[in-house]
């Protein structure tokens, strides 16, 4: 006998998303031992800067990192297990996140929870703020890992916040107001709303304007206000990111209001260091009882005492850190305009959009018929027939068949390349198909 959250299927791994990376892993694109194999566009990892990060610790190695001077020491580092996590990591992550929101907002280590990754911080966040016969708001399209983050376990309920492409997926007071509508309906106490921003996967920031929006709906509602700003450190255009505690900040200028109480943040060095296999999340809240039950839930899945001290390391570098931070911006934005320009060429156009790792491509002239059926069918000839794996619009709940998230950092320039190729033959074989039929 097995427990119901074995056999249940709130997981999310039926989702196109996940079963898009298995495909690839069955045959996986090489291009000397297997060229003909699927290319994987499916994932949101930053390579761009790697091999900065791999100069940075050739030149930076040293023999007596784990000597016996203070907390460098072998012995230290070996038998430190205090979840409160290294003083001088937490210190410089503080740093780096005030300096990557310009220090418009100053972050205080002394209110920093660290978690084995953004993964586990959400459901840290979801465990403290909610539970089962609760809902959570989640404006749409959002990131379809985060039906198995934030409910799997936890058993809280996600609710949709519509949102359109008719004004670019922003937003809206109407949006926010029929979700609260529909989770009464359904008999479910609203606890928060949950933001990616910048957006996954639409690649956009949120403008100030739906910041105060979402700020005066939630502060309105009594509600708390999660905010995911993993790729905070991928802005790589204007409008410039403003995190939500800037616009709270802004909102309640004294910092002692509810709604402080009520906002906290996630982020992790995953996508703008692309340290993913590090695990290094984390949560700030200036909710002290947040804080503190966080900490103790952390402990779950800690951050290895190795990797905090030798992130301290890379962080308290000021000067690697700006060059990285001016040439990985510098790289996406590039490498984001060779995705659009290849796509353009076969008259395929992409979101708007000023950060993150992909696009979020409008493939809707192909389908044959605005159905997700159609959309399904498209997705599963992209990867069976022309070896290419990508996430469609609906493993992101979004409402418009046709729409596809692309990434392009998480492979050479040259492989993307290729995948454009790919893809555009694909739009242009379905092209000539349907001019057959019409």
């Amino acid at each position: 006998m097995l427990s119901k959250k074995v056999t249940c299927k709130s997981h999310g791994q039926e989702s196109s998303y996940f079963i898009g990376w298995q495909e690839y892993e069955k045959n996986p694109y090489d291009p000397r031992a297997n060229p003909s194999g699927i290319i994987q566009l499916g994932l949101a990892e930053n390579q761009v800067c790697f091999d900065k990060m791999e100069s940075w610790i050739r030149k930076n190695q040293e023999n007596n990192w784990f000597g016996t001077v203070g907390a460098s020491s072998f012995r230290d580092l070996a038998l430190f297990q205090d979840y409160h996590g290294l003083p001088q990591y937490k210190y410089e992550v503080a740093k780096y996140m005030s300096e990557i929101r310009q220090k418009r907002v100053i972050i205080d280590s002394d209110n920093l929870v660290l978690t084995a990754g953004a993964t586990a911080a959400n459901e840290i966040l979801m465990f403290c703020l909610a539970g089962p016969g609760d809902a959570f708001l989640i404006p749409t399209p959002y990131y379809p890992g985060l039906d198995r983050d934030l409910r799997w376990r936890t058993g809280v309920e996600i609710i949709p916040v519509q949102t359109s492409s008719e004004n670019g997926f922003r937003i809206t007071g109407r949006a926010l107001e029929d979700a609260a509508d529909v989770a009464r309906k359904l008999g479910l106490k609203v606890k928060g709303l949950f933001l990616t921003n910048p957006s996954n996967p639409l690649g956009t920031t949120l403008s100030e304007d739906e910041l105060d929006l979402i700020i005066k709906f939630s502060s309105g509602a009594g509600i708390h206000i999660v905010s995911d700003e993993i790729y905070a450190g991928t802005v790589f255009d204007s409008p410039r990111f403003v995190s939500t505690l800037e616009a709270v900040a802004r909102a309640s200028p004294g910092g002692d209001s509810a709604i402080w109480r009520r906002v906290h943040v996630v982020s992790s060095l995953s996508k703008d260091l692309g340290l993913p296999g590090f695990r290094l999340g984390l949560i700030y809240s200036r909710n002290a009882a947040v804080v503190d039950a966080a900490t103790k839930m952390s402990s779950f899945g800690l951050i290895s005492s190795q990797s905090q001290f030798l992130l301290s390391r890379i962080l308290a570098d000021s000067r690697f850190l700006r060059r990285y931070a001016a040439e990985n911006r510098r790289r996406l934005k590039r490498r984001r305009a060779a995705l659009a320009a290849g796509l353009g060429r076969s008259g395929v156009r992409c979101l708007s959009s000023n950060a993150g790792l992909f696009c979020w491509v409008d493939l809707r002239r192909v389908l044959p018929a605005a159905t997700f059926e159609a959309e399904m069918d498209l997705w599963k000839k992209m990867i069976y027939e022309y070896g290419v794996n990508v996430s469609p619009g609906s493993s992101c709940h979004c409402t418009e068949p046709g729409w596809f998230r692309v990434c392009f950092a998480n492979t050479s320039e040259e492989t993307m390349l290729l995948a454009v190729d790919r893809i555009r033959a694909l739009v242009e074989d379905n092209h000539d198909f349907l001019m057959g039929i019409n």
